[in-house]
């Protein structure tokens, strides 16, 4: 894992970090290391792969994976996206959706639609 392809830039992180759980002033756990959990999260949105494929230079997968749920249902990743809409760099996030596939059965039901015209 080479460090110098990370994403998450020293200013980037500046103004991300208050926003963020995790802190050793929030209540609960304080995380080892939330930077590499980010790249972690930003690694396996880049690349589309499975959580089971996250190198292990990043943890283990099944923790990082567990963290990513508590911050999607807890809204970090909405104030990380507030905190950084205001940069001229970060004013748009754009999702292709060319790469994104559907599992064949998440298309329908078995047996297809039952309206039929």
């Amino acid at each position: 894992m080479n460090p110098d392809r990370f994403v998450i830039t020293d200013t980037v992180w500046a103004q991300i970090s208050p926003v963020l759980s995790g802190k050793s002033t929030d209540c609960g756990v304080t995380a080892k290391d939330t930077r590499l959990f980010l790249e972690a999260v930003l690694w396996r949105v880049r690349t589309g792969s499975p959580w089971r494929d996250l190198p292990t230079g990043f943890g283990n997968w099944n923790s990082t994976f567990t963290r990513f749920r508590r911050w999607a249902k807890s809204g970090v990743f909405e104030r990380i996206f507030e905190r950084l809409s205001g940069d001229a760099d970060f004013e748009y996030v754009m999702v292709d959706g060319t790469i994104v596939s559907v599992h064949q059965k998440a298309s329908g039901a078995k047996g297809g639609l039952k309206i039929r015209p």
